[in-house]
């Protein structure tokens, strides 16, 4: 197996100008991918700016290192976990420790490094926080298995990819507990409808190896799937919004954000890998477009 870029990389050129060793380790954590990191790191935002933490800008910057870091150790675990389901699979055949460049002790080594940065970062946070985020720790263990026994992983990953929610509102206050739960609850459900435009490229596949996605649950309707887990996602950040302050004015600034998803559902054909390889990119601006309301609400 060749040391090719994977199909899905956004950075070919910086990651193809690193040595082959550095190169694997970078693409084992995805560094060469970072849509990953930013979906990590803004439900941790969301958390923070929507129970008023406006001013904390070190605590942004450290969450965002802290999901730079344990995004890049999930990817490391899951590929040593999937290694033998990753060789069956066209898309990911070619990942470091499925094509054999990386062996699984070295793979362990830089998923040990990888957590050491996170652990600075949780060292950043009051112990409350501290708790919170470690509480995640089972959830994440358990991922990588639940595609062999669930047609509906990405409700599982939803609640992994979104644990920053609890632990940002945590990092800074511990109050209105229940607007928390409903903008957590709003972001797995955002995670549940872009993961499964990101699972189109793989249906094929998927039903050739035998494990679960909700692409393959939807079947022909995923363009409709994804529309009720954001139409879901939406009216939860509603009550958020509400529970924190309850003036309709206060909904308006999520209306960019659902135009945006909107967009996706409207525009999604999911017999299009680079078309819905595009939209779950673009998911990106639906970060900053919740990150900014909730800075307006939580701070007005």
């Amino acid at each position: 197996m060749t040391a090719e870029i994977v199909p899905d990389t956004q950075h070919r050129g910086l990651v193809a100008a690193l040595p082959q060793p550095l190169r694997d380790y970078a693409q084992l954590a995805r560094f060469d991918r970072p849509i990953g990191w930013w979906l990590l790191f803004w439900p941790c935002a969301w958390g923070l700016l929507l129970a008023g933490g406006e001013s904390r800008w070190d605590l942004l910057l450290w969450f965002l290192l802290g999901s730079i870091a344990m995004r890049g150790a999930g990817c490391v675990y899951n590929d040593i976990v999937d290694a033998d389901l990753d060789r069956q699979v066209a898309r990911t055949a070619a990942r470091p420790v499925a094509s054999g460049r990386v062996s699984k002790g070295a793979a362990w080594a830089w998923l040990l490094a990888l957590c050491g940065v996170g652990l600075v970062v949780l060292l950043q946070l009051r112990w409350e926080a501290q708790l919170v985020a470690l509480g995640s720790l089972a959830l994440v263990a358990a991922y990588p298995f639940m595609k062999r026994i669930t047609g509906f992983p990405q409700a599982w990953l939803g609640l992994v990819f979104t644990w920053g929610v609890p632990v940002g509102w945590i990092a800074v206050s511990e109050w209105n507990l229940g607007g928390m739960a409903a903008l957590y609850a709003g972001a797995v459900l955002w995670c549940v409808g872009y993961d499964t435009i990101y699972a189109c490229q793989d249906r094929e596949d998927d039903a050739l190896v035998g494990i679960g996605s909700s692409a393959l649950t939807l079947g022909k309707h995923v363009q409709a799937g994804v529309a009720g887990f954001y139409a879901g996602a939406v009216l939860l950040w509603a009550l958020a919004f509400w529970l924190l302050r309850p003036d309709w004015l206060a909904l308006l600034a999520l209306a960019p954000a659902a135009l945006h998803l909107a967009w996706q559902v409207l525009t999604l054909d999911d017999k299009n890998a680079d078309n819905a390889l595009a939209r779950f990119r673009s998911n990106r601006t639906t970060g900053l477009l919740v990150a900014l309301a909730c800075w307006v609400v939580g701070n007005a």
